[in-house]
């Protein structure tokens, strides 16, 4: 007789909940603290899709009874042969992490699915069979239920304010309700997963039991294909993005045929995780534990799962992006904007193709559009080559102008017939439009690119980047950082070149009367500095005349760099970047000391790319954050940080779309900041997302937005 490991595992697990609970939480008065304690009641729900009540139980945080906020809602379901009691034991879990502030007060609703004699799947069953009737199980939770839940108790209707989580044939439940139900649930709890691919073996239960039936048959192979995870993962709209915790245990059931050892519930996890983990708008954690399949592995995995996703639950909406969208079907590269006393703005950035009535040159062209208070375009420029040209900084100029930098791979100026490498290019327009002058330059045969634009007092310009050739001097090997001075007139003044043995490059300048400051990064051992390790971000001071003041590292041991840097209405000297995969802000004396060091820190990779003046010797900080600092919006959101004047961080935010908003494919930062009209920050970079209600001319664009400091959000 061959006996089902499920039919096993759910005795012993049944016992074992029966004895005793495997795995505890010392309760937070054993640690010297005043516990406060949610409860859990025993409710019911009517489905009409069952024509019978769902029960369940429901754990309400502390304080719930004597406020009158809304809640994030956590579903929890059990697994086969098992009900609606074996979640209870999770309550001490959740007692601890709400009051430690590591997840925030939430709803826990756990349901009974007695249903196909506790072997639903989950699912509604198409099954007719008169031993065990098929049911609409999957109908009644994710519909009824919800409903229920929703008009009963003080919740968000929304899926940021959703997930789902099970174990076993639970686990199965949860990721199929997220991936089928992405409008519902933003994330799920996937604990030791009863799922199999293509098929079930031969003595899983899921056979056994009509979830997967059709008619008389208790098990249909394209039942179980069409609701298994999968087809569901070709299905999932990126624009609703969620997240899965997967774990599970090392000594999981070790099937001893051969042919179906694939099917060993660590492999089978571990295929869903690498699955999961290459499909847009799906992100993914795994996690092997130390146990089988049962609480000894899903107790420790529901603690580690709700200290990812639970922080991420949030009954406020996320911030979007404004629309519209700027730039063509193919994929465009935010390059710059600058504003204007009349209220207009100068969008800036690198376009596949022709925008307003343009010709397209070929490759990427410059485009730079004026774009009154309405929105509506005044003028576009569009210029460039059959090569490509990138842009990277657009300045506003007193008297309506607007300068641009950037590189270009052709002959962008007409006097650089030939040219096949990048060459560095600074243009001026009037405020009408028209081209002044467009300056090329660059070291023959050599790579040169301009990654930073601040405009000078004079209308000039300081250009900051790098070249592999020798602009100055020569060329301390691979790549040198490079600071250039423009005139007025368009002419190169002077061309100043630091660097070491390795590849240094400077992503980005400011400047005050008397000179400029540029920022960057390279390997640690900068000429004139003291070696932090790995990559080092770096600030340098020039006089207006070329002459180098001084130079300092900023950074810890790991790779470091500095992105944009900028002088505050209180004199001091604020770079922001990177740091160990942080955002790093820094602020310096004109005189070269440091004043001020601060980071801001998630788990996820987070950078500073721009930073503003703000009155009062404030300074607003923009980068991107995987992570979550405010409401997360999706994958890489546009981060918001308000610094004081003594670098103590006064707000910050994030905002963006369900992709990634800020940052390319290969991870560098595509973000620009300036000073907007009233008191605002003008702020513009990639985005792979849409705005919603909006449409996106095509797989990447250009937003632009103008941000509050009071929220760091985009203002209405």
């Amino acid at each position: 007789m061959v006996v089902s490991r499920w039919r096993v595992l759910g005795v012993l697990a049944a016992l074992v909940l029966a004895v005793c609970t495997a795995y505890t939480v010392m309760p937070t008065e054993a640690r010297g603290g005043k516990a406060k304690t949610g409860t859990i009641t025993a409710s019911s729900a009517y489905s009409a899709a069952l024509g019978e009540p769902v029960a369940y139980n429901v754990y309400l945080p502390d304080g719930y009874a004597r406020g009158g906020q809304r809640y994030p809602v956590l579903y929890l379901l059990h697994g086969r042969g098992d009900s609606l009691q074996s979640w209870t034991q999770a309550k001490d879990t959740l007692d601890e992490m709400i009051q430690d502030k590591r997840i925030p007060p939430l709803i826990a609703v756990m349901p009974d699915a007695p249903w196909s004699e506790r072997g639903n799947w989950y699912v509604d069953s198409r099954y007719t069979g008169g031993d065990i009737p098929g049911r609409p199980v999957e109908t009644a939770l994710t519909r009824d239920l919800v409903n229920h839940v929703d008009a009963t108790y003080r919740t968000a209707a929304t899926r940021t304010a959703r997930i789902v989580g099970g174990y076993s044939m639970g686990g199965a439940g949860a990721l199929r309700y997220t991936l089928a139900h992405q409008d519902l649930f933003g994330g799920a709890l996937v604990l030791s997963p009863a799922v199999y691919t293509p098929l079930p073996p031969g003595d899983s239960s899921a056979r056994d039991y009509g979830a997967f039936g059709l008619g008389g048959e208790k098990f249909d192979d394209e039942v179980y294909q069409r609701l298994n995870y999968p087809r569901l993962l070709t299905e999932v709209d990126p624009d609703l993005p969620v997240r899965l915790f997967i774990a599970v245990g090392d000594d999981e059931y070790a099937n001893p045929d051969p042919a179906d050892a694939r099917h060993d519930l660590d492999f089978e996890s571990e295929a869903l995780y690498n699955a999961a983990r290459r499909v847009p708008g799906v992100s993914a954690q795994m996690r092997i534990l130390d146990g089988g399949h049962d609480w000894s592995v899903w107790g420790p995995a529901f603690e580690q799962g709700m200290a990812d996703l639970g922080p991420a639950l949030s009954v406020v909406p996320p911030a979007g992006l404004p629309a519209p969208l700027h730039g063509t079907p193919g994929t465009d590269w935010a390059g710059g904007a600058a504003s204007h006393a009349d209220g207009s703005t100068t969008l800036g950035y690198a376009a596949s193709g022709a925008v307003n009535g343009q010709s397209h040159a070929g490759g990427l062209d410059v485009v730079l559009s004026r774009l009154g208070p309405d929105g509506a375009a005044r003028w576009t420029r569009q210029f460039g080559t059959a090569a490509d040209e990138r842009l990277y900084g657009v300045a506003a100029l007193p008297d309506g102008g607007v300068l641009a930098a950037g590189y270009t791979k052709g002959d962008l100026d007409g006097h650089h017939p030939g040219n096949t490498t990048d060459d560095a290019f600074a243009v001026r327009l009037d405020a009408d439009g028209k081209v002044r002058w467009l300056t090329q330059f660059g070291a023959a045969g050599a790579a040169d690119r301009v990654y930073g634009l601040t405009a000078a007092s004079d209308g000039g310009a300081y250009l900051a980047g790098y070249t592999k050739g020798a602009l100055s001097g020569a060329n301390s090997g691979d790549k040198d950082a490079i600071l250039a001075r423009v005139t007025p007139g368009g002419q190169v003044a002077w061309v100043r070149q630091l660097g070491g043995p390795g590849e240094d490059k400077a992503y980005g300048v400011a400047a005050d009367a008397t000179g400029a400051y540029v920022v960057g990064g390279g390997p640690a051992g900068l000429p004139g500095t003291t070696a932090l390790g790995g990559q080092d971000g770096w600030i340098a001071r020039y006089d207006a005349d070329g002459t180098k003041r001084w130079v300092t590292t900023a950074g810890g041991a790991g790779d470091d760099r500095l992105n944009a840097v900028t002088v505050t209405t209180g004199g001091l000297v604020v770079a922001t970047g990177a740091v160990g995969g942080d955002l790093l802000a820094v602020a310096y004396t004109t005189a070269g000391k440091q004043k001020w060091t601060t980071t801001v820190a998630t788990p996820a990779t987070d950078a500073g790319a721009a930073v503003v003046p703000l009155p009062g010797g404030e300074a607003e900080v923009i980068g991107y954050t995987r992570g979550r600092v405010g409401v997360m919006a999706g994958q890489a959101d546009v981060l918001t940080v308000r610094l004081s004047g003594k670098g103590k961080q006064a707000a910050a935010a994030q905002f963006g779309s369900a992709r990634d908003d800020g940052v390319d494919p290969f991870a560098e930062p595509d973000l620009f900041a300036a000073p907007g009209p009233n008191g605002r920050v003008l702020v513009t970079g990639l985005t792979y997302g849409t705005p919603a209600g909006a449409t996106a001319p095509g797989n990447g664009d250009v937003f632009t937005a103008l941000v509050d400091p009071a929220t760091g959000l985009p203002a209405s």
